[in-house]
């Protein structure tokens, strides 16, 4: 079972930065798990923004490459999101997620599947002027 807290929204004026945490509490610690930054505007679907994948790597999404960065503290299980360079675009309630490595379709391996993830109750981002 997974408990996700974030903290570290807020308002900002467009050009600005704000840093996004995420304490993720994991009862079987040998698992591995996929973690992630997702967003949603009222009235949308939720997006992907940010995550660490089955094989460490960082995924971005295109329209937050070279303004944003997904960083973790293993030691203290917290996910970390630095935005940068913010825009009216990126008002909307982001969420941390985690969920343990699924296998993919056909059996060829991990894949982060993200509809079983377990989800924090997300922090408010307003970016205006």
């Amino acid at each position: 079972q997974v408990q996700a807290v974030e903290s570290g929204g807020g308002s900002v004026r467009p050009g600005g930065s704000l840093r996004l945490s995420c304490v993720v509490s994991i009862d079987d610690t040998e698992t591995d798990y996929c973690m992630g930054w997702f967003r949603q505007e009222p009235g949308k679907q939720r997006e992907g923004v940010a995550y660490f994948g089955t094989d460490g790597h960082i995924m971005y999404e295109d329209f937050v490459k070279g303004r944003f960065t997904i960083s973790r503290d293993r030691a203290k299980n917290s996910l970390y999101l630095q935005m940068n360079s913010l825009k009216r675009e990126d008002t909307a309630m982001y969420y941390c997620a985690a969920v343990p490595f699924g296998i993919c379709d056909g059996g060829g391996g991990h894949c982060c599947l993200w509809e079983k993830a377990y989800w924090g109750q997300g922090t408010q981002v307003l970016v205006s002027s």
